[in-house]
């Protein structure tokens, strides 16, 4: 309808072979200049269908012609509006997407934080209350995923070297805590590792109590972490040579040597990331840290369930400011993280 339109408003312009092409952007140029200074009455539907087909004229034209340069003035805006248009369907979907799932809440929530005076923000953020439930939360979720580090990558050694009984079982129990719930995770926990429990019956001669405690919360995050740190080394282990290793031992390293010149070089960037992964997802955590722990303030109480208290007490913009210093600290860490990532894998490739 459109493309009809347009070429019976411009056939005696455009229907001409003879016209050249600089002839052609001078009469497009002169209609954009024309439309874009005249006031078109509001009530007169003609004039407006025409002002649209002759802008839509123009931008097929310049589609059509992506390197003509035109002496139009443009604001940086228009320009940038152009380009994303203009982005293949794949590029303009993940944006989309990525706009509405992540960039949109979290500037959200920094609008909503930035309704308090700098004044009042500080002194939520630097609260006694919440710096005691920052040191829980940050250290407790370092310490574990740094535990996983080390052991997630021994049980992916073992699940990609050894060939055992029940290795597949063993290999989807891995998974577990990505499909358990975590509040039946948090309720497991708390009954194997009770004083009566399994676990802490055999701890509780030791002194050691487990569950409604810091150590609790910290075994919590253990369990949900894990499978962050096997799942991102065991593809790297599989693709692993083993000829290499081999030329190693021929030439009399040691196994240690092997492991920590050989394997452990192109191993390393791929723990750093399950490293980083599970802390993520480990400072997080709300459903199985809020039944294991007792939530006492100063003792166990970490970030994510002192956001549920304000929300429960209606206290919005303490809730959100909170949000906002676990956001910001987490990016920082795992920019870090990344970081060093990239500095490890620039120094194997030396």
């Amino acid at each position: 309808m459109c493309r009809v339109g347009i070429a019976h408003q411009h056939s005696d312009t455009f229907g001409n072979d003879h016209i050249t092409h600089n002839s052609k952007i001078n009469i497009v140029i002169l209609w954009v200049k024309f439309l874009s200074n005249y006031q078109l009455p509001v009530t007169n539907y003609q004039h407006i269908k025409l002002n649209i087909l002759c802008f839509f004229h123009f931008e097929l034209f310049m589609t059509l012609s992506p390197t003509t340069k035109v002496d139009i003035k443009t604001s940086n805006w228009q320009v940038f509006i152009h380009k994303v248009v203009n982005l293949p369907w794949t590029w303009r979907i993940t944006i989309g997407y990525l706009t509405v799932m992540l960039f949109v809440p979290i500037i959200a929530m920094f609008l909503k934080a930035s309704t308090e005076s700098p004044a009042r923000f500080w002194e939520i953020a630097t609260s006694e209350l919440a710096l005691a439930t920052y040191n829980v939360t940050f250290v407790t979720s370092l310490l574990a995923a740094l535990l996983n580090g080390v052991f997630g990558t021994l049980i992916a050694w073992v699940l990609v070297r050894y060939d055992f009984p029940l290795k597949r079982i063993v290999d989807a129990t891995v998974d577990l805590p990505f499909a358990l719930p975590t509040a039946v995770a948090g309720l497991t926990l708390a009954t194997v590792y009770s004083d009566n429990g399994w676990i802490g019956s055999l701890l509780a001669p030791l002194g050691i109590k487990v569950s409604f405690t810091r150590l609790g919360v910290w075994v919590a995050m253990v369990f949900i972490s894990l499978p962050f740190i096997v799942r991102t080394v065991q593809p790297v282990l599989q693709e692993m040579e083993h000829d290499v290793e081999e030329a190693a031992w021929s030439l009399g390293a040691s196994q240690w040597q092997t492991f920590s010149k050989v394997i452990l070089p192109p191993l390393f960037p791929s723990i750093l990331t399950g490293v980083a992964l599970g802390f993520s997802r480990a400072v997080g955590e709300y459903g199985s840290t809020v039944i294991i722990a007792s939530n006492t303030p100063f003792q166990d109480l970490i970030a994510p369930v002192l956001i549920f208290q304000r929300l429960e007490q209606y206290d919005y913009s303490g809730a959100t400011v909170i949000g906002i210093v676990l956001l910001t600290i987490s990016l920082v860490m795992l920019l870090g993280i990344n970081l060093l990532q990239g500095w490890s894998r620039r120094y194997d490739n030396k």
